[in-house]
């Protein structure tokens, strides 16, 4: 197994330039696909997900090209997919397989989607079931409610559909996307809690780049008109990624130094940049403009322990984890459960790897609760379970003055293939 060890740190400082969003991305891919016109995307991510949405979009008839620095032309098709018959391998991307289902589903064509072997343990079943009551036909090829999919033509019927909102916000997000297909006024309800409304956000926000309004009923009930629309913005800059601001963010916060982001600040339309919020709760000293922000470790040089719903950060408040590490008591993240269905258990996973440094972790259905250790376990081996956010997290641990072995480090290849390379950058 490939590894890498990380010498003992005790402090960040620097300037880290953000790598383009994942879900911005993935996202500006597909509805520039769909639109009338050619879209020129700047700062797009270069990773895993990125690389399978384009693919499967070259191969669904979609003009791609690479123009270099991150630049990508995007010759929209104006609606459905011209490619009427596909098998499509989309890796370990749910930004990529969730919203191509259901675009796929309303495209009139016979499609395959599959991934890999963790894609194929991910709940797919709810948007397949909101998807059929609005006509689509989709056939499980292996375990009913998971990958990988069958897709035949849609039926047209139904105005109106129900998706549960408590397991994965990707699910409404694939449906939002898809609607203007159909050419018919379509209402989706949410079944109780909506998680990750921020990543709802960021999709109403590229559906409107891209010229289509969602009619919005507190996150209870949302309409797409008949008429809508997708057609080119002309050019779009994708945001720096959130979410691995993060673990910059956490190391200015842990260490004594000062560490700023490029990319992201007070104007995105991300809601992980309130990660920014949450260390602040635990004492770190935060500043931020409309495009950075920069973390400093608090005037008494310790975090302190928080208790905190992370329904609006999900995939960030796993920095928080490792962050209560260096936190005078024990820190409890609540509204959690969708990191159980993520690219692994990440609730397990994360406190299997927070005990090898020392940590007393106590794990629920939907929180996680981390207790520091009086001194962190030197020369602990991370496995990182193929997840690029375990890789990069756990990374940190290293800046308590103690050598880390991380494990398969080049599953950050997913969203940030630069990391390690950043990260030895700011750390001393």
């Amino acid at each position: 197994m490939d590894f890498l060890d990380l010498p003992a740190r005790s402090q960040a400082s620097g300037t880290v330039r953000l790598p383009g969003s994942k879900s911005i991305s993935n996202r500006v891919l597909l509805l520039a696909a769909l639109s009338d016109g050619t879209t020129e995307v700047h700062d797009l991510l270069d990773s895993d997900d990125t690389r399978h949405m384009l693919a499967a979009l070259k191969t669904l008839g979609v003009g791609v090209e690479d123009r270099g620095d991150n630049r990508w032309r995007i010759t929209g098709v104006g609606g459905a997919f011209p490619v009427k018959q596909a098998d499509l391998f989309l890796g370990n991307a749910g930004t990529a397989f969730r919203p191509l289902t259901a675009a796929l589903a309303l495209s009139g064509g016979d499609y395959v989607l599959r991934g890999v072997a963790r894609m194929h343990e991910r709940p797919i079943g709810d948007l397949v079931d909101a998807l059929t009551q609005l006509g689509a036909q989709i056939d499980y090829l292996g375990n009913p409610g998971f990958p990988p999919l069958h897709v035949r033509p849609a039926t047209a019927t139904g105005d109106r559909a129900q998706v549960r909102g408590n397991v994965s916000s990707q699910f409404l997000t694939g449906l939002l996307m898809a609607l203007p297909l159909r050419h018919a006024t379509t209402t989706i309800e949410v079944v109780g809690e909506l998680i990750s409304r921020p990543y709802i956000g960021i999709t109403l926000a590229m559906l409107r780049r891209f010229g289509v309004e969602v009619a919005q009923d507190d996150w209870a009930r949302f309409t797409v008109a008949a008429d809508a629309r997708y057609a080119s913005p002309g050019e779009i800059w994708v945001e720096g990624d959130a979410s691995s601001a993060s673990y910059f963010l956490a190391a200015g916060a842990i260490g004594g130094g000062s560490v700023r982001v490029e990319g992201v600040g007070r104007d995105s339309v991300q809601g992980d940049v309130r990660f920014a919020d949450a260390l602040a709760l635990m004492g770190a000293r935060i500043e931020m403009g409309p495009n950075w922000i920069e973390a400093r470790a608090p005037e008494s040089g310790r975090l302190k322990a928080i208790e905190l719903d992370c329904n609006h950060i999900p995939d960030a408040a796993m920095t928080l984890a490792v962050a209560a590490l260096f936190a005078d008591g024990t820190t409890t993240l609540t509204n959690i459960a969708s990191w159980r269905v993520k690219e692994t258990d990440r609730i397990a996973a994360m406190a299997t790897e927070l005990r090898k440094v020392g940590a007393t972790v106590e794990e629920g259905a939907d929180f996680i609760r981390v207790t520091p250790p009086a001194a962190l376990v030197p020369d602990a081996v991370i496995d990182t379970y193929d997840d690029h956010r375990m890789a990069m997290c756990l990374s940190l641990a290293s800046l308590g003055g103690v050598p880390v072995r991380i494990n398969d480090p080049g599953c950050v290849a997913k969203t940030f293939p630069g990391y390690f390379k950043a990260f030895a950058e700011i750390a001393r």
